[in-house]
């Protein structure tokens, strides 16, 4: 006889859509994660394109997050932005003795390319700031963090236990570094993280996405899109 599978025990949960399995979350124990949304990676003239990636998949992640946004804000949903980047002197960023010196594509185009100095991911640029749809209100918060993932020396962690939040959906750039990174690190603090892929952009082949999809789906988390999770999250009253 095959034994029942386990649920997920969730206070006031709804059944969000999901590979492998469908999830039951809490909306009001729920954070929409945007991950690093900002002209350094998703606008023309920002630090991806000038480092020659293709951002050309970046306006339709942006629509798509808006959407989510908006809806997040209805549901309860808690929205945290993060913006990745450093001082302008790029202090933050460590000097040849932090492997991230070494591996920062932006770091290592500001080498070959002196003139772009203090222009790229330094904070009060507009390389730094959020792109004009996705602006911050009143309720979100907004993390500045200085290495990929957005556990990394913040108070993301202690911000989400102090409100309660187990349940982690993710959209954002890139999926396979920040995003991904991110989502790992929640996987290891006890959180239940969702990728939504379709509000996620990676500048690279394709294989880059599937993968870290895959690593979701299999090892990580859950799996689900932006219709499906604005479907789920929107058969609850707001948070009061």
């Amino acid at each position: 006889m095959s034994q029942p599978r386990p649920t997920i025990p969730v206070d006031g949960a709804v059944t969000l859509p999901a590979r492998p399995e469908n999830l039951p979350i809490d909306p009001q124990a729920t954070a929409l994660i945007v991950v690093d949304m900002q002209n350094a990676y998703a606008s023309q003239g920002g630090y991806l394109d000038i480092a020659g990636f293709d951002i050309g998949g970046a306006a339709a992640v942006i629509d798509r997050i808006a959407v989510l946004v908006e809806t997040a804000r209805k549901a309860g949903v808690q929205v945290v932005f993060f913006q990745n980047g450093w001082d302008a002197g790029y202090v933050e960023a460590g000097g040849p003795g932090s492997p991230n010196w070494w591996k920062s594509n932006a770091l290592k185009t500001m080498r070959e390319r002196p003139e772009l100095e203090g222009k790229l991911l330094a904070k009060g640029t507009w390389d730094y700031a959020l792109v004009d749809r996705l602006q911050p209100q009143a309720g979100d918060i907004v993390i500045e963090k200085p290495r990929y993932s957005a556990f990394y020396n913040t108070a993301l962690d202690s911000m989400l236990r102090a409100r309660g939040i187990r349940s982690l959906a993710f959209c954002g750039i890139a999926t396979n570094v920040c995003v991904e990174s991110t989502l790992r690190d929640g996987y290891h603090r006890e959180y239940f993280g969702v990728l939504l892929e379709d509000a996620t952009h990676q500048a690279g082949p394709a294989f880059l996405q599937e993968a870290t999809v895959y690593n979701v789906e299999k090892f990580f988390g859950w799996v689900s899109n932006t219709a499906d999770f604005c479907g789920a999250i929107g058969q609850t009253p707001p948070r009061t």
